[in-house]
């Protein structure tokens, strides 16, 4: 059996079966059998399935939030912001897979037609991730499904009562039950998963399991994609505004306890402004309320996964002991469940921890720049490359600068953000392959080309 936790409190919640490795291989197999007639029946009808998942979505909206945040430790105002947007996404999906997978004429002459056709892959795995088990689920197991895929769904083992609430209401929608198969577990369950005959792999989580599944499936020559982590830097420059700079960078290094791939995790700041803009973080996260993530007026919950706690307590460490200065928080809470204080250092530079390894808890650094120059330079100084950002009021300069960060998504004035309508990706150690936009929807397919000659 697994034991779901609530970090808030530490107390048990549920107990639910883990599948076996004869589960697994057994779902797997249904899910191959499945699979062709979920593809035959049509994308209107896979779309109306879809729909109504949505429709189901939103109308248990409150109790799902509930069971989220009491299973992850988010607050409950981000728990339902996830959801609801999670409809957002899915109206994108909805709205776009007829002119996405509709086979494309490239080619009409001399009685020869040439033709794109977008096949489904067949049976996908997902490994999901528990931070934002419905964006990060959803971002693969819609488009996978719309596309005529069969879908074995492994929810993170923090997230699982999520994630068997999300098998619920497929199914009721119309997903038979071995085209969408949740497998309940962890590690094991996962490895086991690896070892079926799939003919794509998508995960989310951290670089150290992403490479342990790339070696897993890489001789099978199977579509692999690898949401992994990052260190997501911003540079504020000496124009910017700087209380809605710190503002808005303060809400994107904070926002779900800094529990977000691509939460800001490196600050850089033109040494004109740096003690303003210190000033004004601070006193910004200070004014964030941490406690009961049920409650409303409650912004940092608790943190997921307890072992996390050690990482973040030895980045402090480090921190201290190279010279940084820490302006605020950064200890745990003396309290039942996973607790730590909102941190905020300065003075740091790229021998710490802090600056270099993914933090993934409600920490930042950050470190005075000389210009332009500086800031880039530390900023690609990474291996990771997921998200990048400018604060400016010149969208030139921004733009000169961004063009030359390695990232797969950056922002001027803006930052953790995620929008359906562009591609979600990174480099690096960030990982493989996309999710979001169009391209999003064909990356669950695979692409037929067709030579069509009339007879005579």
């Amino acid at each position: 059996m697994l034991e779901i936790h609530n970090p808030a409190t530490g107390e048990p919640i549920a107990e639910v079966p883990q599948a076996t490795p004869e589960i697994v291989a057994e779902r797997a197999r249904a899910a191959r059998r499945a699979q062709p007639a979920w593809f035959a029946i049509g994308l209107d009808a896979r779309l109306q399935v879809l729909q109504r998942f949505r429709a189901a979505l939103a109308a248990e909206l409150e109790p799902l939030a509930a069971t989220l945040t009491q299973e992850v430790g988010k607050p409950i105002r981000q728990s339902r912001n996830e959801i609801s947007g999670l409809l957002g996404r899915i109206d994108f999906f909805l709205a776009q897979a007829a002119a996405t997978l509709a086979p494309q004429q490239v080619f009409d002459e001399g009685g020869t037609r040439e033709v794109i056709g977008l096949d489904p892959l067949g049976v996908v795995a997902n490994i999901s991730a528990w931070n934002y088990p419905y964006f990060v689920g959803g971002n693969v197991f819609v488009p996978a499904l719309l596309a005529g895929n069969a879908v074995l769904y492994k929810p993170s083992e923090f997230a699982t009562l999520t994630g068997l609430h999300i098998a619920r209401l497929l199914h009721q929608a119309g997903v038979p039950p071995d085209v969408f198969s949740p497998l309940v577990g962890g590690g094991a369950v996962g490895a086991a998963l690896l070892a079926q005959d799939v003919d794509g792999v998508f995960f989310t989580g951290s670089h150290a399991t992403g490479v342990k599944i790339a070696q897993a499936v890489g001789p099978r020559f199977i579509k692999l994609q690898l949401e992994l982590g990052g260190k997501d830097p911003t540079y504020v420059c000496e124009d910017a505004d700087v209380q809605a700079a710190a503002e808005s960078l303060a809400d994107g290094a904070m926002y779900n306890a800094g529990q977000s791939c691509c939460s800001v995790e490196r600050i850089y700041v033109h040494e004109r402004i740096h003690d303003a803009f210190v000033a004004a973080f601070v006193d910004t996260v200070r004014g964030f309320k941490l406690g009961d993530p049920t409650r409303e007026d409650t912004y940092i919950g608790a943190i997921t996964r307890a072992p996390q706690l050690d990482v973040l307590e030895a980045q402090v460490a480090d921190a201290e002991a190279k010279g940084a200065t820490l302006r605020l928080g950064g200890a745990r809470l003396a309290k039942p469940g996973n607790w730590f204080e909102p941190t905020v250092f300065t003075e740091v530079d790229h021998t710490m921890a802090l600056m270099r390894e993914e933090s993934f808890g409600p920490i930042i650094g950050i470190q005075k720049v000389g210009g332009d120059a500086e800031a880039l330079m530390l900023m690609n100084d990474t291996r990771y490359g997921l998200t990048a950002g400018v604060y400016t009021r010149d969208e030139a300069r921004a733009k000169a600068i961004l063009a030359r960060v390695n990232a797969g998504s950056v922002y001027w004035n803006c930052c953790d953000r995620v929008s359906p309508r562009l591609p979600w990706s990174g480099h690096g150690d960030s990982g493989v392959g996309l999710t979001l936009s169009t391209y999003g929807i064909q990356t669950f397919t695979r692409p037929r080309a067709w030579h069509l000659r009339q007879p005579g």
